[in-house]
């Protein structure tokens, strides 16, 4: 086993292997060397980032075999000063980290000289376990749910795990173990089950009530997790699962609609650290990835953010879980409700750190190495808000992708992420709006049109979604359901024909998506409809809206703020700027929770 060494007080490890290539998992392994371990980075390939530069004592760099010479190639950009080195393990991440082939390869062999490399080792190719001299420890809560998924085969091949234990992850992640957790600790969830096969979820669909949500286990970026209206869309899903049976059963859910929140956490198994609170603009349903969120929350009451907090202390320390922790609740006008918990980084800690100045993945480490909140100055429970707000805005890049269906849901499609602050809550929406590309262009002197079909459940949102793009100068377009909405509000629409439906002369009506061709469209609202065909037809208007290189949004809570941004008063704040610093002073400083 690796040999056990005391720094700064921490106990640590001699070699700690970091799965995940990511900007938690980079992170995580720069925390690491910091109290003297070297760090095996393990990843698909190797990250690139400067961050690493920082790093000078990470003795091995740990990709696919196939990007062994890219890795070379990068590693002195990335540790100018680092000492030349003697050994590189290399984990083929494609084998899923235990079959990576016993083969050795000489230096020369590689052409190693060209990269200023004098290397007279061997390069050796092993897995983590595979006739080493020690087994490295493994770190698995940094790089995403794939990390996560390999940690049974991981401690089966007899790699030690830091952090959260195997028996904590698979006790959140396995939906039936989940489930009576909550049930035993008298937890609200929607009300849903276990289904083992095709047979048990369609009944199972058909006594708790469509809409439905099917959550498969162990699932990446809400892979294969979606809404469905009707058996038939039930059975597709479930065939889009691709496995249900009594080993991996799926957990179908009753949707319920209402203010989602994110919270992540850090525990050392005694004490939970909680950052803040993030609201989700949109309506719950959209993955965390792809919503606009809120720090901190400005709708959800204290009472309920209390509520929040204080399940969140007791799922984390009923599973035993050490380090981070994210969880999504559901806050509705009949209660709170605990959707799932992940033991690990999510993408909402980057987000979370950077607003609050709370080291997560610092203190994570630090507590897989063996020290406590307290020794590390911090205390538990959710710290008290800052003086201003922040606003995480998703970055997408559907537009490039001909035939991808911008539409957001459960399952992950944003590739980056965009942060504004403010006091005003107003003007931060916007700037991480505008930031991210979700804000349409000014509609010039003679006014660019707005297109909207909306379903009926976001009529209710038409009036102030009319007054911000009227305000801005759009002119509106509307098929004949959302143009009836339109002139009960006192606004005037441009008739427009259903997709699929002859235009009725009579009325002026155009074909929709002649309309899309003709250049003078500049934004397309378009949110699903909660029913299956409908949402199939849907896709083509937003797959012709991104074709034209129209901004098309398909959740109403995100195109009212986008028409709010364009609101000329808070101009000048929106384009104002000050570095993140003035906003956030003491970045890593611990602070205390404050006590009533």
């Amino acid at each position: 086993m690796s040999e056990a060494v005391a720094m700064t007080g921490v106990a640590s490890t001699r070699d700690v292997a970091v799965v995940g290539a990511g900007p938690a998992g980079i992170t995580a392994a720069l925390a690491l060397a910091e109290v003297g371990a070297d760090v095996a980075l393990i990843g698909p390939a190797l990250p690139q980032t400067s961050a690493a530069s920082r790093d000078t004592r990470t003795a091995a760099l740990l990709s696919s075999s196939v990007d062994l010479l890219k890795a070379l190639r990068v590693w002195p950009a990335l540790a100018p000063d680092a000492a030349p080195l003697e050994t590189i393990r290399i984990i083929d991440a494609s084998r899923s980290l235990v079959r990576a082939p016993d083969i050795e390869f000489k230096a020369g062999e590689l052409g190693l000289e060209a990269f200023g490399y004098n290397i007279a080792n061997t390069i050796l190719v092993e897995a983590l376990y595979a006739r080493a001299q020690e087994i490295l420890p493994a770190v698995v809560a940094y790089g995403g749910q794939t990390p996560l998924n390999l940690a049974a085969p991981l401690v089966a091949a007899g790699v030690p795990l830091l952090g959260s234990d195997l028996e904590a992850i698979d006790q959140a992640e396995e939906r039936v173990r989940f489930a009576a957790l909550l049930d035993r600790l008298g937890i609200p969830q929607p009300d849903g089950g276990m289904a083992h096969s095709v047979d048990e979820a369609l009944t199972l669909a058909e006594r708790i009530g469509y809409p439905v949500i099917v959550r498969p286990s162990f699932v990446i970026g809400g892979l294969a997790i979606d809404f469905c209206y009707s058996p038939e869309d039930l059975a597709r899903q479930l065939a889009l699962a691709t496995i249900v049976d009594p080993d991996r059963p799926v957990r179908i859910d009753r949707y319920l609609e209402g203010i989602e929140v994110d919270i992540d956490a850090v525990s050392d198994g005694e004490h939970v650290l909680i950052p803040g609170l993030l609201e989700h603009v949109e309506r719950a349903g959209v993955h965390s990835g792809d919503s606009v969120g809120v720090f901190p929350p400005q709708t959800v009451s204290e009472g309920d953010q209390d509520l929040i907090v204080s399940t969140m202390e007791r799922i984390v320390l009923a599973l035993g879980a050490k380090g981070v922790v994210n969880a999504q609740f559901i806050v509705r006008d009949d209660g709170v409700y605990l959707i799932e918990v992940n033991p690990r980084a999510s993408r909402t800690v980057p987000f979370m750190s950077k607003v609050t100045g709370v080291p997560m993945v610092e203190l994570a480490v630090r507590i897989a190495l063996g020290a406590t909140l307290g020794e590390l100055g911090w205390d538990g429970g959710l710290l008290p808000p800052p003086p201003f707000v922040a606003v995480k805005a998703p970055a997408f890049s559907t537009a490039k992708l001909r035939g991808v269906d911008p539409s957001v849901g459960p399952g992950m499609q944003s590739t980056g992420e965009v942060i504004g602050i403010h006091e005003d809550p107003r003007v931060a929406l916007a700037k991480a709006l505008r930031g991210a590309a979700l804000v349409p262009p000014q509609p010039g002197v003679e006014g660019a049109l707005a297109l909207l079909s909306i379903a009926d459940r976001d009529k209710g949102m038409l009036p102030r979604l009319a007054a911000g793009l009227a305000g801005a100068g759009y002119r509106l377009a509307a098929t004949p359901g959302t143009r009836r909405e339109f002139a009960a509000a006192g606004y005037d629409a441009l008739p427009v024909a259903k997709l699929g439906e002859a235009p009725d002369a009579s009325l002026g009506e155009v074909p929709i998506l002649d309309l899309i061709a003709t250049g003078d469209v500049r934004l397309v609202v378009n949110p699903p409809t909660p029913r299956s065909g409908a949402v199939r037809d849907a896709a083509e208007i937003r797959h012709a809206a991104t074709a034209e290189g129209i901004l098309c949004l398909t959740a109403i809570e995100t195109a009212v703020a986008a028409a709010e941004a364009l609101d000329p008063s808070i101009a000048v704040d929106v384009a104002s700027v000050r570095p993140l610093g003035e906003w956030v002073p003491e970045p890593g400083q611990p602070r205390l929770v404050a006590t009533a």
